[in-house]
This record gives structure tokens, C-alpha cells and sequence, in this order.
């Protein structure tokens, strides 16, 4: 994301029903995998997500191409560098978890980005990654937003296991809105990250929670979460 985009999301992302969701799912897999360590969020913008880890007591480290994206998280108290996704300044081995979300999608060299989270991962770690799926959702909000794909929960898993990492589950998420979001980015001209009214808002927000208690995670959506741990 350019540095317009980072700014945008960093004043939406606390009240933005999609954020929000994105960050309880944070907070229900830190809960899965037990006592914090060493976290580290690759991408992470102004650091909304890493900030879930840090009170969910992980020690975590923002790593951000975007020099800007660096600043507003150290503004925010968090431990921020500036660093390529395709070669991490940080030593083999070293986190139990690795977030890259919404980060491999904007990547030509994907597969150089995902070699390098693996490498960072100690044996047993997690990594939990987002991605944005489906090139029939392709629009000018990808655009916009710096993507260079978006991807197939085959094509994202092939991804992961070629540099090492075991699968433990891909799900789709946002399916529920996945038929207002198709119609709504053949209609825009830029990127699809906009503040709402408060009364849309509530009712997206609920939607969207209503995503926990469906069984609807194997249905096409707008986005993949996949979460895999090396061995």
C-alpha cells in the first residue's frame, strides 16, 4: 500500500466493521495457540493487528516496506522496522508466530515473501495469513490497493507447502457480503476502503459476525485465511 492507503486504513481500521471482524479472528487463533511468545507482523501498516497481539501478551515486532507504515506504528508504542517482505533483516528461527495479512497479494515475488516468513518461523511456529481470493472479484479496488493477484485456495496452499510449511486449515471469510461486493467494485473507480455511516456499519458488522456460527467457510468469499506451522 502507498503511503495515502496506510494513512486511510490507520484512521478507519478501529471502528470498520471489516477490521474489527478481521481482528476478533486474530483473537480467537491467539487463543487457539496458548501462551504468547515472539510475534512477528509482516506488512502490518500501522500496526491494528500487531497491536491484538500485544495485549494478548505476545512480544511482537512490526517489519513494513512502507517507511511511513513504520512511523504511525512506532507512534502507536510498537516495535517497528522498515523491511522487505522478500528479504527479512531477522535471523533464522526466531518468532513462534509470523502474520502476513493482506500482505502477499501485493508481492510479484510471492513465493520469495512466503520462503522468508518460513525461515523466520521456528520449528512448531504458526504463520496466519490473509489473502484476498478469486480473480472473478478483479477490479479496480485491486488497483487501487497495489495487488498484483488475488488467489485460489489451491493456489495459496501450493504456495505456503513449497517453502516447508504444513497446513493446518485455508477458510474462506467475508462470504456472506461476497454478492454485494462483486456488484458494488464493478461500480467504483478506486479502492473499496471507505468510511461508513454508523448505521451501515452496524448492520455489516453484523453480517459478518453472523460468519462465526454458519458453516460457510468452504463457500467462495472475498478473502482466504490460511493457518500453517512449520514442522
Amino acid at each position: 500500500m502507498d503511503a495515502t492507503e496506510i494513512r486511510r486504513t490507520v484512521e478507519l481500521e478501529d471502528q470498520h466493521w471489516w477490521y474489527r471482524e478481521r481482528r476478533a479472528i486474530l483473537s480467537r487463533e491467539l487463543r487457539r495457540l496458548g501462551a504468547p511468545g515472539r510475534a512477528l507482523d509482516i506488512g502490518a501498516a500501522g500496526g491494528g493487528n500487531t497491536r491484538v497481539l500485544v495485549r494478548h501478551g505476545w512480544d511482537a515486532l512490526v517489519a513494513d516496506f512502507s517507511e511511513t507504515a513504520v512511523a504511525l506504528a512506532r507512534e502507536r508504542g510498537l516495535q517497528a522496522i522498515h523491511a522487505d517482505a522478500r528479504d527479512l533483516p531477522l535471523p533464522d528461527r526466531g518468532f513462534d508466530l509470523v502474520l502476513a495479512f493482506d500482505v502477499l497479494e501485493h508481492i510479484e515475488e510471492d513465493d520469495k515473501a512466503a520462503r522468508e516468513l518460513t525461515r523466520v518461523l521456528r520449528p512448531g511456529g504458526t504463520a496466519l495469513i490473509t489473502v484476498p481470493c478469486d480473480m472473478e472479484l478483479w477490479s479496480a479496488h485491486d488497483v487501487a490497493s497495489g495487488h498484483v493477484r488475488r488467489y485460489t485456495r489451491d493456489g495459496l496452499g501450493a504456495l505456503l507447502t513449497r517453502q516447508g510449511l504444513v497446513l493446518d486449515r485455508v477458510w474462506s471469510w467475508n462470504v456472506l457480503l461476497r454478492p454485494v461486493v462483486a456488484s458494488r467494485r464493478k461500480r467504483i473507480s478506486g479502492s473499496d476502503v471507505t468510511e461508513t455511516s454508523r448505521l451501515v456499519n452496524i448492520g455489516l458488522t453484523a453480517v459478518i459476525v453472523a460468519e462465526r456460527y454458519l458453516p460457510v467457510k468452504s463457500l467462495p468469499g472475498v478473502s482466504l485465511i490460511a493457518r500453517a506451522r512449520r514442522p
